[in-house]
């Protein structure tokens, strides 16, 4: 990672990192994924890189329901872009579908083009791909660390029942 800033974070299901250029937070890794990697990777902790550590500590501890850090998803498609975007303006302790996104990025049989995008999402957490779930309910996939149990833990820690939800 190139000029880039990273930092740590610690939660009560691991610790992560997070790291920023100078546009923004460019890269989450959750607690589970493997750290080794950006070991002697970065070139210090910026002011940025520190508060978006911050954030994410205090998110994982229920206290934070939504961040204030720009992002850098610049070498994303547009497309992704576009569907990363709209996906930040899920409510904390919401969720909504594969197929209303499609909808509203203006491409409605976009749906597993979405998903896509969500898979790809360097940002999670910041940019919450969790709370998107099948059109049936199910808790389908999440490329995060620990996958669906993952998506699961996020979705309760924001008071989702994710028990209601279907799963695959």
């Amino acid at each position: 990672m190139t000029n880039c800033s990273v930092a740590r974070y610690v939660t009560n299901m691991g610790s992560g990192a997070v790291a920023a250029t100078y546009l923004g937070v460019c890269r989450v890794w959750l607690p589970g994924d493997d750290l080794s990697a950006i070991d002697g990777a970065a070139s210090g902790e910026s002011e940025l890189v520190k508060k978006a550590a911050k954030q994410l500590e205090l998110y994982f501890q229920g206290c934070l329901q939504q961040f204030d850090l720009p992002v850098d998803i610049t070498l994303l498609t547009s497309f992704r872009q576009q569907v990363l975007l709209l996906t930040a303006q899920i409510p904390y302790g919401s969720v909504t579908t594969y197929a209303g996104l499609a909808k509203r990025v203006g491409s409605p049989k976009a749906a597993r083009a979405v998903g896509g995008a969500l898979g790809a999402n360097p940002v999670p957490i910041i940019i919450p791909c969790h709370r998107v779930v099948a059109s049936n309910g199910a808790l389908t996939g999440y490329s995060g660390a620990g996958g669906i149990l993952m998506k699961e833990n996020l979705l309760s820690l924001e008071g989702i029942d994710f028990r209601a939800f279907k799963k695959v």
